[in-house]
């Protein structure tokens, strides 16, 4: 298994889709790491499957695959019906047991205000996941904030539309961004 900051320098823009079509799309990409925003327990095997077999990095965002439930078994069952290479959660316990499982563990945090700022860094002390996400990823300043407590690489992602965003986050201190606009993954 690939490092997590090795992923991040090797795919610094990480396609994030949300259904079929964007599936598709992004395998004319350069984008190797690929966050998986949809599916169900049915068919979220086949998705993995399909970005594993154009050379892709598959994480899917567990909270968001139907069918399955918020406990440590949905990551077991994610590792070994689906190979997927890691995954996304807002669960910080969840993410943890990816790790634990040998599974890269990216956390997923919505940072609204100071408070939820101040959570966030204890919670990569606390759990030190291979990775966070920063959501929305336009706040630099949160960004810099989180970057000067941390070395845990950090993506940004959430309301990125244009070329002069990405590059703010990354001079405000982001290693990777993730966006869902198609347009920004042939950037």
């Amino acid at each position: 298994m690939m490092r997590a900051v090795d992923l991040l320098e090797l795919s610094p823009v990480i396609a994030a889709i949300k259904d079929d079509r964007g599936l598709k799309r992004c395998f004319d990409t350069e984008c190797q790491v690929v966050f998986i925003l949809y599916g169900n327990i049915c068919n979220i095997k086949e998705i993995v499957a399909a970005l594993k077999a154009h050379g892709k990095y598959a994480m899917v965002h567990a909270d968001l695959v139907q069918g399955l439930g918020s406990k440590e078994v949905a990551i077991d069952f994610i590792k070994e019906q689906t190979q997927a290479d890691g995954i996304i959660s807002t669960k910080p316990i969840l993410v943890k047991h990816a790790m634990e499982i040998g599974m890269i563990g990216i956390l997923r945090a919505f940072i609204i205000d100071s408070m939820a700022a101040n959570n966030t860094k204890k919670l990569l002390e606390s759990y030190k996941p291979d990775m966070i996400e920063i959501m929305p990823g336009v706040a630099t300043k949160l960004i810099r904030v989180i970057r000067e407590g941390t070395d845990i690489p950090i993506i940004a992602g959430g309301l990125i539309s244009e070329k002069k965003e990405i590059l703010d986050v990354f001079a405000a201190g982001a290693d990777a961004i993730s966006t869902t606009n198609e347009g920004l993954w042939f950037v």
